[in-house]
């Protein structure tokens, strides 16, 4: 039996494409085995959005060709695409596969073991060939529905790495989705690059969402990363239904309306804001998180203090926080007044404390209330799970059991920074 490591870098669409390929090699009599043990095939799913991303990407390449030599090195992800020539160069990658042919990487392999010659060029490309995922160490799973993007951000490199914005057809994504729920999983993640953008035979992506949950059986489903692209009140209305958690990601990036601009963002401040007043009148715990990007071409101080007030403002319960990265070939690349690495740590640890500041706030407003919680990790003396809000949660029980709903009473608070975590009592 020959054995397989996967690594994923990056985002949770990367993570669900690792995930099916995982099923697949299990169908397919592969042993997996964690990265760092002894493997036949090692398998590194990379990032490229920023430089940090790269660097990470190459260190993990390195580590699974040193750490078991001869074996069969396939590089992929994004990277795989933004860097493909200068990966094919290297000795000890034996195949470099783009995200367009991703999918067929079993097929490539196979291929491989029995001696027939086969470039990674030659597989076919669709983004959207992937089964339902079986075998994880997770207990929720994302189901693909979109890829690609058209907004072209100029500091953004995913258009030309995950191309153009395509959909997947609808009865791929409910098939899709109730083999998910039949093999096991509670939690269903809808993703994509931008996912708001969804359109196939004139169904939107509110229509996914309200096919979706229309399928029968007790789980949830959590929407992935959204751009804010001005979402009507019918989209507002499907959080009324008891599936659908109460959390978004909207990606502000920036709080100052000439950053905005600048990198050609598809929203004002002003629009943002209104959707998150929005949301919250209708529903007074909504959980909302975001992106921002520190250190962008021309930020000046006053700028950046115009993000710190829209942090402040939203209260996010958590801003994935990035240095802004020079991506070759993007419009930012070429803009004047790049901003000093330094300055882009200083702003970048302003906003971790602001958000570590929000989200306890946050936090402190559930004690007392209840939370349906998702148990995911069993310790010896307490479990670990997310309530509907998204939100971790600690419960002195070592009784419950991984993959199963429990409903709790928030009734304090543990850890600090970003190991908050809040303490529930089962009702």
């Amino acid at each position: 039996m020959k054995r397989v490591s996967f690594k994923t870098l990056g985002c949770r669409l990367n993570q669900y494409e690792t995930d099916s390929m995982v099923s697949e090699f299990h169908k397919a009599g592969y042993e997996i085995v964690d990265f760092g043990q002894p493997a036949d095939i090692c398998v590194v799913n990379t990032c490229t959005v920023t430089n940090q991303s790269d660097h990470k990407s190459r260190n993990i390449i390195s580590q699974a060709a040193s750490k078991n030599p001869g074996a069969m090195v396939v590089v992929t992800g994004c990277m795989a695409d933004n860097y493909k020539q200068e990966l094919e160069s290297r000795d000890k990658v034996t195949y470099v596969v783009d995200n367009s042919r991703k999918a067929s990487i079993l097929p490539l392999i196979a291929a491989h073991n029995t001696g027939e010659i086969l470039h990674p060029d030659q597989l076919p490309q669709n983004v959207f060939d992937y089964g339902a995922v079986s075998k994880s160490l997770h207990t929720r799973s994302a189901i693909k529905i979109q890829d690609g993007c058209d907004n072209f951000c100029t500091f953004c490199i995913i258009p030309k790495v995950r191309g153009r914005a395509v959909s997947r057809p609808i009865d791929e994504i409910l098939n899709n989705v109730k083999q998910t729920l039949e093999n096991g999983f509670k939690e269903i993640v809808v993703t994509g690059v931008n996912i708001g953008r969804y359109n196939y035979e004139g169904l939107t992506f509110i229509d996914v969402v309200k096919q979706i949950l229309a399928i029968p059986g007790d789980f949830r489903v959590r929407i992935s990363s959204l751009e804010p692209d001005g979402f009507s009140s019918d989209f507002f209305d499907l959080f009324e239904h008891p599936k659908l958690a109460p959390h978004l990601h909207l990606c502000l990036q920036s709080g100052s309306e000439k950053t905005l601009l600048q990198m050609r963002r598809m929203y004002n401040l002003d629009q943002y804001q209104e959707m998150v007043r929005q949301l919250r009148n209708k529903y007074p715990n909504f959980n909302i998180s975001t992106d921002i990007i520190v250190g962008f071409p021309d930020e000046s101080e006053e700028d950046f203090q115009h993000t710190l007030d829209a942090v402040a403002s939203a209260q996010f319960s958590h801003v994935h926080t990035f240095k802004y990265s020079v991506r070759k070939g993007t419009r930012a690349e070429r803009m004047e007044n790049q901003i000093p690495e330094p300055i882009k740590t200083i702003r970048s640890e302003q906003v971790r404390l602001l958000s570590e500041e929000n989200r306890l706030n946050y936090m402190r407003t559930f004690i007392g209330k209840e939370q349906r919680v998702l148990i995911e990790k069993v310790r010896e003396d307490f479990v670990e799970g997310y309530g509907e809000h998204y939100l971790p949660v600690q419960i002195a029980n070592s009784q419950l059991k991984k993959n199963t709903f429990v409903l709790v009473k928030i009734t304090g608070i543990t850890g600090e920074g970003e190991k908050l975590m809040m303490i529930g009592e089962p009702i």
